[in-house]
């Protein structure tokens, strides 16, 4: 992780420790080189999972990294997810780290993975918000005094004013739910929202430093739903498909190598590549 407030507490004693990776855009770059160095020999593979919201300069600092290593063991995990939801999402990654999983596939379990969290938030104004798209009329609205909107960023993006029988669509199948409260008082999320959404447990957290940044406000409360049973995940994880990487063979889920970046090769390029020459 790129910042301390993002490794959120473990859920059971199998979940592995997170390790932060903090002031990556401040601090000269042979100390980011040996800090980078010194985890993947200690650990064999490296994912780093960085948040959409965090400054260029450290999303530059870990890609330029990355390449002076020259090392095909890093792999570098930015999905388009709010703040905590990304933490939830590490935190699911970390769980499965403590099961016999290859690193290929690990590492691209957090794609998979990352189609069942519903990530949104509660807004007191939508004005800046450039994440969702927001119409001129909820413009409009935001700058009515005690507005409050319901945004789902994640997976499909949706967008209510509050009032009376308001809610969003959320998850068909079980979930628990993790809640962080910024600038903003309101029962909604933890009252009408997780009865409409049925969650079967409810956390709360501190807000994540880049919530008010990628959401464009500070008065918000953001919400995220999950599965929390390592035993689920893992059966999720191990009933998919798994393929070799054809440049660095490692194991990996999908057709793109999450460490050396490379896609498996069309079938047209496969046959082509077996004809015989002349």
């Amino acid at each position: 992780m790129t910042s301390a407030d993002m490794a959120l507490p473990s859920q059971d004693e199998r979940t592995m420790p997170a390790v932060v990776l903090p002031d990556l855009d401040r601090e000269p770059l042979d100390r980011s080189l040996a800090a980078l160095q010194a985890l993947t020999d200690q650990h064999g593979h490296v994912i780093v999972v960085c948040s959409q919201g965090v400054a260029q300069a450290t999303r530059r600092r870990l890609h330029t990294v990355r390449s002076l290593l020259e090392s095909d063991r890093i792999a570098l995990f930015s999905p388009d997810l709010p703040p905590l939801g990304l933490a939830v999402l590490a935190r699911q990654l970390r769980q499965l780290a403590s099961c016999d999983l290859s690193p290929g596939v690990l590492a691209s379990a957090g794609r998979l993975l990352t189609h069942y969290v519903h990530a949104g938030a509660l807004l007191g104004s939508v004005a800046k918000l450039d994440r969702v798209p927001v119409n001129l009329k909820s413009h409009a609205k935001s700058w009515v005094p005690g507005s409050q909107f319901g945004v789902l960023a994640h997976p499909q993006p949706q967008l209510v004013r509050i009032g009376p029988g308001a809610t969003l669509e959320g998850p068909e199948f079980a979930t628990s739910l993790l809640v962080a409260r910024g600038q903003l008082q309101s029962d909604w999320v933890t009252g009408t929202l997780a009865k409409a959404w049925s969650v079967r447990g409810l956390r709360e957290c501190p807000l994540p430093a880049e919530s008010a940044r990628w959401w464009g406000t500070g008065r918000l409360i953001e919400f995220c739903t999950f599965l929390p049973d390592l035993s689920v995940l893992y059966q999720l994880v191990t009933s998919v498909r798994q393929n070799r990487c054809h440049w660095c063979g490692i194991d990996v889920i999908g057709d793109r190598c999450v460490f050396c970046s490379a896609t498996a090769p069309s079938v047209s390029s496969v046959h082509e590549n077996q004809l015989p020459a002349g």
